[in-house]
C-alpha cells in the first residue's frame, strides 16, 4: 500500500472500481453470481505535464481524468452484467447517452437556476443575492434529482455498490485487514466522496460567480461554463485538505454538509456486495505489491 497515495473508487452497475496509483481494478457480479475482474494501467498525464499537478489546476484535470475513467468504467460494467444472450451497448448509444447526460446536466444544474434568477432579477436586488438564490436553487434542483433517481432499482444498487465502496476504503485507510467482516463495520460516508465534492462546488460556484457581474442571459451561462475549472479546482483543494484532516473536531464541521448529502447516495450494502468492493480493492494493492516487488534491488552483494 502506497501510504502518500489516497485510495478511492465509484460504483458502477453491479459493480465496483477501485482505482491506485498504478492500475484500476473493475470487479463486477455477473447473473450466475461469479464476479468478473478486470484490470487496466492508469494513464497519469500528470507525470508528462507536471503542470497539471499543480493547485487549483488539478482540480480541473482530476474532474475530467474522472469523468472519462467514469464513463468507460460504467459502459464496461453494463455490457459485463448482461447475460450471455443480451446484445451489448454499441459505441453509437453509448456516445448519444453520454451526449444526453451532459445536455442534461448543463440544462438542470446551469442553465435553469441562471434563467430564473435572470428574469427575476429585478425582485432579487445586487449582484450577490442573486448568485446565493441561483446557488440554492442550483441545490434544490441537485436534490431533486437524486432523490427522483433514487428511487429507480438500478441506481438504488448503485447507491449500495457506493456504500460498499466507502466502506472497504474506510477499512484500508484504518490499516484493518481487508475482509467482509472488517468493512460491515464502517460507515458509508467518506469525507472525499464526489457527492461533497459536487456540494462544495455549488457553494464555491456562489462566490466566483457573484465576481462575473451582470449581463445578458447568453453572458450569464457562458460566462459561468466558462470559469467552471476555476470552481472546480477550489474544490478540489477544498476536498483534498478536508480529507486530509477530517478526523480532527474543527474539520468534521467543515464536512458534515457533505456527509449528510451522501445519505442519499450511498446505501447499506450486503455481504455479496461488500465481496465485490474487496475484490477490486484486493486486485489493485495486489498489482502493487508486485510492481514493488518486481523493481525491488535484487539482496546480496555484487562483486
Amino acid at each position: 500500500m502506497k501510504k502518500d497515495f489516497q485510495y478511492g473508487g465509484m460504483a458502477v452497475i453491479e459493480g465496483v472500481m477501485m482505482r491506485g496509483p498504478q492500475e484500476s481494478a473493475l470487479a463486477v457480479r455477473k447473473p450466475d453470481g461469479s464476479i468478473e475482474l478486470e484490470k487496466e494501467s492508469n494513464r497519469d498525464l500528470g507525470k508528462r505535464y507536471p503542470i497539471l499537478k499543480w493547485p487549483l489546476i488539478r482540480g480541473s484535470y482530476v474532474l475530467i481524468d474522472s469523468m472519462a475513467i467514469g464513463i468507460r468504467m460504467l459502459n464496461k460494467s453494463a455490457n459485463m452484467s448482461l447475460d450471455e444472450e443480451e446484445e451489448e451497448l454499441s459505441a453509437r448509444e453509448i456516445f448519444f447517452t453520454v451526449l444526453l447526460a451532459f445536455a442534461l446536466a448543463v440544462l438542470l444544474f446551469v442553465a435553469l437556476p441562471t434563467g430564473i434568477v435572470h428574469f427575476a432579477r429585478q425582485y432579487l436586488g445586487g449582484v450577490v443575492f442573486q448568485n446565493i438564490v441561483e446557488g440554492i436553487i442550483r441545490i434544490i434542483f441537485f436534490l431533486l434529482y437524486v432523490y427522483a433517481i433514487s428511487k429507480m432499482d438500478e441506481i438504488d444498487r448503485v447507491f449500495m455498490y457506493h456504500g460498499a465502496e466507502h466502506k472497504l476504503i474506510h477499512t484500508l485507510e484504518a490499516g484493518e485487514e481487508l475482509t467482509v467482516e472488517n468493512a460491515r463495520r464502517h460507515t458509508t460516508l467518506h469525507p472525499r466522496c464526489g457527492t461533497s465534492f459536487l456540494l462544495i462546488v455549488m457553494v464555491i460556484s456562489i462566490l466566483v460567480f457573484a465576481m462575473l457581474g451582470e449581463g445578458s442571459l447568453f453572458y450569464r451561462v457562458w460566462s459561468r461554463l466558462a470559469v467552471f475549472p476555476v470552481v472546480a479546482g477550489l474544490g478540489y483543494e477544498f476536498i483534498k485538505f478536508s480529507g486530509k484532516y477530517y478526523r480532527k473536531t474543527w474539520a468534521r464541521w467543515m464536512i458534515a454538509p457533505g456527509l449528510a448529502l451522501q445519505k442519499m447516495t450511498t446505501r447499506e450494502p450486503d455481504d455479496e456486495q461488500l465481496e465485490v468492493a474487496l475484490k477490486a480493492l484486493k486486485a489493485v494493492l495486489y498489482s502493487e505489491a508486485a510492481v514493488s516487488l518486481k523493481d525491488a534491488p535484487l539482496s546480496g552483494h555484487t562483486a
